[in-house]
């Protein structure tokens, strides 16, 4: 029997939202069968069903970019001196990558995503080394601090994402 998806709360909504808006991710892939970690800016995808990284071939962690490859991102709020580091909210996100072609109406709206969140990054575009990659969330876990976390899935990101602007 399948059990029945607990909203999130309005509290845990808002530090979800918030996590969102946040601008780096602590990016988790497989390079050459090991782990390795790289911080990238990112931006959401439509309907919060992806996050959007664009990444310079150049750089290691862009060798675990293939599609289908599994990734695990964290974001977090910022930490503040003096504040518990275990209790600084966060979000790990879960899911396979998949390279985006450009030319398709998908590149073209993850592109314009990116660019409103990053327009110093035009520039990056036109160089032929970098690609632009949905992380596409299958899914999560809040926490929002000690004893506070839940799982969060694609409905939570759904729901977080229709309430806010975009």
């Amino acid at each position: 029997m399948a059990t029945a998806r607990i909203p999130l709360n309005p509290e845990d909504a808002s530090v979800l939202a918030a996590l969102l808006r946040e601008r780096v991710i602590a990016l988790g892939v497989l390079v050459d069968g090991a782990p390795h970690v790289g911080l990238l800016p990112f931006a959401v995808g439509k309907d919060a069903a992806a996050l959007l990284v664009h990444a310079s071939g150049l750089a290691r962690h862009t060798r675990g970019l293939g599609k289908g490859a599994p990734f695990s991102a964290l974001v977090h709020a910022s930490d503040a001196p003096g504040a518990d580091p275990l209790q600084i909210p966060r979000v790990t996100l879960q899911g396979e990558v998949e390279p985006l072609e450009a030319g398709t109406p998908e590149h073209e709206d993850a592109r314009a995503r990116y660019l409103v969140r990053f327009p110093e990054s035009a520039q990056t575009f036109e160089l032929p080394d970098f690609g632009l990659y949905a992380l596409r969330i299958g899914e999560g876990r809040l926490v929002v601090g000690f004893a506070r976390a839940r799982n969060v899935s694609i409905g939570d990101l759904l729901a977080v994402s229709r309430a806010r602007p975009a």
